[in-house]
């Protein structure tokens, strides 16, 4: 049951809601969760954990297949969706569960309802007005966008019923080429789907460093993705059984359209107009460092902020809140240091600039690649075509960017991170022993390299 008055209220409890839940109770403040959904939000219930779990079958099928080149003679294997499905949702179930024991763990009520923030503060759900003492956490996310000229219905899906489909469809339609679309267009063209790929720019992970674009595009096109960049597609129509449309004048269809391409923050309901809560002009929410809005006690986070669109950025956001709500000295998140992480295959990470950007940017760019195959462990482990690419400033020997496609990759792109969070440069991290043979040692050898004396190449 709702009390009437707590000192911090969340509303949302996804990864940025809950974990500033969590952080709020361990500085002592009577917490609640305003969740209107199911604990855990969108990312842990339809997005991104349900998508790595199709993402590990389709990984897992690949090395199955791959598994001759290893002199292990197999059949070829099946897929059962609806034992896919049922592990998806095993999953799923596992991770809400630890989240709902989190919040019996530390004390903090969850609130089930739609949330609203009034301008002095204090939060009503559902016609029930609570009073806030310290802050109020706005942590509601995102929801879909549809591109001009469509709408979400029939067969024109977001990402969230991509991965939640009940039977594996033959045909599939994906547009837009960012993180979501990759992950979406890789898992199910390894589960054996027929998949087109669209993207209105002219290359795949558009946002990422050009040589990384370059070698995930071939690793999905190997995987029998049809990509088309630089291609809108137009004059969508749904049926029972299919979907129609056009891209360039040519006629296409497929069981299902996909559209990842776009989100916008989850505002409705909030009631952020009569609580006079200050929005940019893209409708995101204004904040400052501590990310406090332009009223005394309401902060906001995650996406329905500036910056990344990220799970783990919302909940630095959210801890970076609380501990300012609680009056602790906290600090700003950095957005260009936060890592990307895309799980299509190859793996996709980076963080920083670009090559380009950091030229437009007016550095003195020094540049290290080292391709895995130049280390041990690409070859033992049968991923030569992957790629470590730092981006560096030649004066001090800066990191200003990191960035890396191929096996693991969103696990490697940790080290760069952690380097130069602790104030250390491509030198340092060159001259750091790594273990052999891993694949991390082609981290090294790119520092290396970006430091003029690359050993392996």
């Amino acid at each position: 049951m709702a009390e009437s008055a707590y000192d911090v209220v969340v509303i949302g409890s996804g990864p940025g809601g809950y974990v500033a839940a969590i952080r709020s109770a361990q500085l002592g403040m009577k917490t609640a969760v305003v969740e209107k959904g199911d604990i855990g939000g969108r990312c842990l219930n339809v997005a991104c954990i349900p998508a790595k779990a199709v993402l590990r079958v389709a990984d897992i099928l690949s090395e199955v297949r791959e598994a001759g080149d290893f002199g292990i003679t197999v059949g070829e294997p099946t897929v059962d969706f609806s034992a896919v499905s049922a592990r998806r949702e095993k999953v799923v179930g596992t991770l809400t569960g630890g989240v709902s024991g989190l919040m019996k763990k530390n004390e903090i009520d969850v609130i089930e309802g739609t949330g609203a923030v009034t301008k002095d503060g204090n939060v009503v759900v559902d016609g029930n007005e609570i009073t806030v003492n310290k802050g109020v956490i706005l942590a509601t996310g995102s929801v879909k966008k549809p591109i001009p000229g469509t709408q979400f219905g029939g067969r024109v899906i977001g990402t969230e019923e991509a991965w939640a489909l009940d039977e594996l469809p033959k045909t599939m339609v994906v547009v837009g080429a960012g993180a979501s679309g990759s992950e979406i267009a890789s898992a199910y063209a390894r589960l054996g789907v027929e998949v087109q790929l669209f993207e209105g720019l002219e290359r795949v992970l558009p946002s990422e460093d050009a040589d990384i674009s370059k070698i995930a595009e071939r690793g999905f096109k190997k995987q029998g993705i049809k990509v088309r960049t630089k291609t809108f597609v137009e004059n969508v129509e749904t049926t029972d059984d299919k979907v129609t449309f056009t891209f360039g004048g040519e006629p296409g269809e497929a069981e299902w359209l996909v559209i990842a391409a776009g989100r916008g923050p989850d505002v409705e309901g909030l009631g952020l107009d009569d609580a006079g809560v200050k929005l940019l002009e893209n409708g995101l929410i204004e904040v400052d460092g501590t990310q406090k809005t332009n009223l005394d006690k309401v902060y906001a986070i995650g996406d329905l902020v500036p910056g990344p669109a990220l799970a783990h950025k919302a909940s630095d956001e959210g801890v970076i809140a609380v501990e300012a709500i609680a009056g602790n000295k906290t600090h700003a998140i950095v957005h260009v240091d936060i890592p990307r992480a895309t799980f299509c295959t190859p793996n996709v990470a980076s963080f920083g600039l670009t090559e380009a950007q950091a030229k437009e940017a007016g550095h003195d760019v020094v540049v290290g690649k080292v391709p895995y195959g130049a280390v041990g462990a690409g070859t033992v482990y049968g991923d030569r075509t992957g790629l470590v690419k730092i981006i560096g400033d030649k004066e001090y020997g800066e990191i200003l960017g990191g960035h890396v496609v191929g096996a693991k990759a969103t696990e490697l792109i940790q080290e760069l991170v952690n380097a130069k969070a602790l104030e250390g440069g491509y030198p340092e991290v060159a001259r750091m022993v790594h273990g052999h043979p891993t694949m991390s040692e082609a981290v090294m050898e790119a520092a290396r390299a970006a430091d003029g004396w690359l050993i392996h190449g």
